[in-house]
């Protein structure tokens, strides 16, 4: 199979303020961005094969949800477990109600303050599976809920409503790699799997959604990821009583949200992760004794000193970033640029484990073949 790569502008892609996220209809002013969307439209409703496509927080790997080949195709071409459910994403609430929920099934009432201030956005909710869905039961892996968000993309959000196919798309890359925040980096891990890449540049967010489970009492933060902890709790109405899961599910245990399981976000070098451990020169130096002639880079934030001497035994040093926002921007486009380096392992300066640091640490520890504590000294 080829793969065809085919660029969009997602400036040219607008929508109507008044319709909010009730309905979507979206205007195009470039007519070959809206003929490339209608052409990975037709893949879509072939049911045949998953594309590559933009989301404000990594590419995504999409086909319809309402339909089991579609969804197998995604399994098959990521090499993903059948036990990892998958997100479905949808372009407005009437998508939702029209294609999936049953006609006298309501969105939880705890769920429509933080639609309301988060969608369009990185932020997936957990509803019920219906008796009578629609949906392919290949997207909730044998659960009785299912993962669904509207994308803040615009190539996204457009491509979902004029296929009108609401899109089961986990991240657009081998299963475990590192998430994929660029066009290149899906052809990449997906070359001659898929037949179709979308571009619309680089991934905004560069972080998964936070799954949210708001079913249970009280609710719970299943995945970490571009909506904050604090910015969910600031919601009110019983959010601020939400706690969070526990990081990683056992092997035998069911999950209801992708990230929860399995190893994740890998680089083939070996990550090391270094957390509280102040300017880091010492367990810099002990950690690099342990690893004579290897290739090693280094990633550092905003606490690291490491003078030029300890620098120079490096093969490559990189800034990951100064805050906190622009690390996880940066992380998954960083580990996969070092990984054409032939690294063989990779020091990473972590944050704090809590506030706005815990979807980054979430992804950062599920990473890492090694964690480095200080937290004792």
């Amino acid at each position: 199979m080829n793969t065809k790569i085919l660029h969009v502008d997602p400036s040219s892609i607008l929508f109507d303020k008044d319709e909010g996220i009730e309905t979507c209809t979206p205007i195009f002013t470039d007519p070959k961005t809206k003929s490339y969307l209608d052409e990975a439209s037709i893949i879509l409703r072939s049911h045949k094969n998953c594309i590559g496509f933009p989301t404000e927080t990594v590419y995504g790997l999409g086909a319809s949800s309402l339909n089991d080949e579609s969804v197998k195709s995604i399994y098959i071409a990521k090499n993903r477990p059948l036990d990892n459910p998958l997100i479905t994403h949808v372009a407005s609430l009437s998508q939702l109600h029209r294609k999936i929920l049953p006609p006298s099934t309501k969105i939880p009432d705890i769920y429509l303050p933080l639609i309301k201030k988060f969608w369009p956005g990185p932020l997936t909710i957990l509803l019920p599976v219906e008796d009578d869905t629609t949906l392919s039961r290949l997207t909730t892996a044998g659960q009785d809920t299912f993962a669904v968000r509207i994308p803040n993309h615009p190539v996204a959000r457009a491509l979902i409503a004029i296929s009108d196919e609401p899109l089961a798309a986990p991240s657009a890359n081998a299963s475990t790699r590192p998430s994929p925040t660029l066009a290149e980096h899906v052809y990449h891990d997906l070359q001659g799997r898929i037949p179709l890449i979308i571009d619309g540049g680089p991934s905004n967010v560069g972080l998964e959604s936070s799954v949210v489970n708001g079913l249970t009492n009280p609710p719970m933060l299943l995945r970490p990821g571009g909506i904050s902890l604090k910015q969910i709790q600031e919601v009110g109405h019983g959010w601020e009583d939400i706690i969070t899961a526990k990081k990683t599910a056992n092997a035998s245990e069911p999950v209801r949200t992708p990230g929860m399981k399995y190893k994740h976000y890998s680089p083939t070098a070996k990550v090391i992760l270094f957390v509280k451990c102040g300017n880091g020169v010492k367990a810099v130096q002990e950690a690099l004794s342990r690893y004579p002639n290897s290739k090693i880079a280094l990633l550092t934030g905003s606490e690291f000193e490491i003078p030029e001497t300890l620098q120079a035994q490096f093969a490559i040093v990189d800034h990951l970033g100064s805050s906190i926002t622009e690390m996880a921007h940066n992380l998954f486009a960083k580990l996969r640029n070092l990984d054409k380096n032939d690294m063989d392992y990779i020091f990473i300066e972590g944050v704090p484990d809590a506030g706005e640091g815990l979807a980054l640490m979430n992804r950062l520890s599920k990473a890492a073949h090694e964690t480095i504590s200080n937290d004792s000294k």
